[in-house]
């Protein structure tokens, strides 16, 4: 046993093949150089070095594991040698010993509270207000590290107690029972950083949900119960806080909704046009008046993936989803490596919202007829009303066509996604409208100027669409205010019947917009008109730039 005061370097474990990505640790001599032993401080700083060489080298065996690189056996054996080592290194340094100066007080105090995978040792460990993050950086955790006891989690069970809470907060008594992977907030969780960062948020900061309770009852439904069905979402998410009060209030975790509901009045100056033209009736519940301004629920949803089932939708492995996952942003959330007991991962993307007209109880009623637009978001056209697509006609018409089934005794629904530019974003569409413009912009190059520059013409991915439609119980649609294929095919193929399809009318179309709504009927989009040929999608163009010379 090595005691702190002679200050020696851990004996170093057998070398390890280095082309299976684990750390050379005979570069690492087992005594310490004439420097070290005169400076304590640049003893602390390689042992940190070090502890950044076996995490990534673990990192390394769990990626290589994935891929089926090595055996099982092999896998295990090496984990261990590396954590006994830096468990060697705690031992000798640990993180509390590490001199602080006082704006870095409260994260010793913190650390002094941990043990050495960085978790709580006891309910009763000294705590201080936090603004920032121990002294030692952890970078993963791994199963069956000491320390780290997830609390269970049953996705697809019906009895949600039985199922468990959705747990990813990385507070102090939350951090050794997390069973998701990311964080709440979905893109905004880097602006939670961001403040955290600033000292505008304290870590440790608990919510009040006080009268924060859905202003509707939704579900629940037997679909909330079937794990292929819902994949996407948490189905207990809107009730969190509420049914997990006592592990809440007695066990101190940080359990958060992922859903809110509440109702709201909705005005869109294209509404009080119809109630003018006569398409729209008042009736003091759901048109309120003559503005055309609406009674609504709306519904927030933050996405919750289940990575067994995405993958499943797919049609892809597991492993596969979780390395492009990981590689693919950055190795921001290595866990989706080093933690394959957890299932659940929180991703940083737009969520979506749901505007329900009428009662919403008569979503899931087979007896009633159902009016549904599911809609991307479209910045430009939507909020700022550019004429080049046909997004917001299609918007409104779907809210106005909504509220009429509604007002006729059915219910009338839109749900509204954040896959800005088909899920390319909103920098890459105005490269391809630049592309365009520049261009001849004919219907017939529609899809090619898309994918020249993004590499693929569509990213929204519909096959995760439906499961918003499950949680509300809905089983039929019997008008699909849409044309999109793609969105049909995902909701038909998810066991959702479509009775009718219902284009958006030729006189909603804006001039600029035939090229794109010309270009995607010939494409597969439903119409119940013409299709055209190669040759008459070559003769449909856009408006051109005044000053380019074409």
């Amino acid at each position: 046993m090595t005691s702190k005061g002679e200050q020696t370097e851990p004996t170093a474990p057998k070398e390890t093949p280095t082309e299976q990505g684990n750390p050379d640790t005979s570069k690492n001599p087992p005594f310490k150089t004439a420097d070290e032993k005169e400076n304590p401080i640049l003893a602390q700083v390689l042992a940190a070095v070090k502890r950044l060489e076996l995490d990534h080298g673990r990192l390394s065996l769990l990626l290589d594991a994935i891929n089926g690189r090595i055996e099982n056996i092999s896998f295990n054996k090496d984990i261990a040698k590396m954590m006994t080592e830096e468990q060697s290194l705690d031992r000798e340094f640990p993180p509390e010993s590490i001199p602080t100066s006082g704006a870095q007080e409260d994260g010793r105090l913190r650390s002094a509270a941990e043990d050495t995978t960085g978790v709580p040792r006891s309910p009763t460990a000294v705590k201080s207000p936090k603004r920032g993050g121990t002294s030692r950086i952890i970078l993963t955790t791994y199963p069956g590290q000491s320390g780290i006891d997830p609390i269970k989690m049953d996705w697809g069970n019906m009895d949600p107690r039985a199922r468990g809470p959705v747990v990813v907060s990385r507070q102090y008594d939350t951090v050794r029972r997390r069973n998701a992977i990311g964080a709440h907030g979905g893109s905004y969780s880097i602006y939670h950083a961001l403040a955290v960062a600033s000292n505008n948020l304290d870590t440790e900061h608990r919510p009040d949900f006080t009268n924060t309770e859905p202003a509707t009852k939704i579900g629940p439904f037997p679909q909330w119960g079937d794990k292929k069905k819902i994949v996407a979402m948490d189905p207990w998410g809107h009730l969190a806080p509420w049914l997990f009060d006592e592990l809440r209030t007695d066990h101190q975790l940080d359990i958060r909704p992922t859903i809110a509901i509440t109702r709201a009045h909705m005005k869109l100056p294209e509404l009080a046009d119809s109630v003018r033209s006569g398409r729209l009736v008042p009736d003091g519940k759901i048109c309120l008046n003559e503005t055309g301004e609406l009674a609504v629920t709306k519904v927030a949803v933050e996405p919750v993936w289940y990575l067994p089932g995405v993958a499943e939708r797919f049609g892809i492995d597991e492993g596969t989803l979780r390395r492009a996952l990981f590689e693919v942003t950055g190795g921001s959330f290595p866990e989706l490596i080093t933690r394959g007991d957890i299932k659940v991962f929180l991703p940083p993307i737009g969520g979506l919202t749901v505007y329900i007209f009428g009662d919403p109880a008569k979503m899931s009623d087979q007896n009633v007829k159902l009016a549904l637009r599911v809609h991307d978001e479209c910045n430009g056209s939507d909020v700022f009303g550019s004429d080049i697509c046909t997004c917001r006609p299609y918007l409104i018409f779907g809210v106005e066509e909504a509220v009429k089934e509604a007002q006729k005794g059915g219910s009338g629904v839109v749900i509204y996604f954040r896959k800005e530019g088909r899920a390319l974003g909103e920098v890459t569409k105005y490269l391809v409208y630049n592309a365009r413009k520049r261009g001849s912009d004919r219907a017939s190059e529609y899809f090619k100027r898309t994918e020249n520059i993004a590499g693929v013409k569509d990213m929204r991915f519909q096959a995760l669409m439906p499961d918003i439609l499950h949680w509300l119980g809905i089983t039929k649609i019997d008008r699909m205010l849409s044309m999109s294929n793609m969105k049909h095919d995902a909701i038909v193929e998810q066991g959702i019947p479509i009775i009718e399809r219902v284009p958006i009318p030729d006189n909603l179309i804006p001039e600029d917009s035939r090229v794109e709504i010309d270009a995607k009927i010939h494409a597969g989009y439903f119409t119940s008109g013409k299709v055209m040929n190669l040759e008459e999608l070559s003769n449909v163009q856009g408006r051109q730039w005044d000053d380019v010379d074409h």
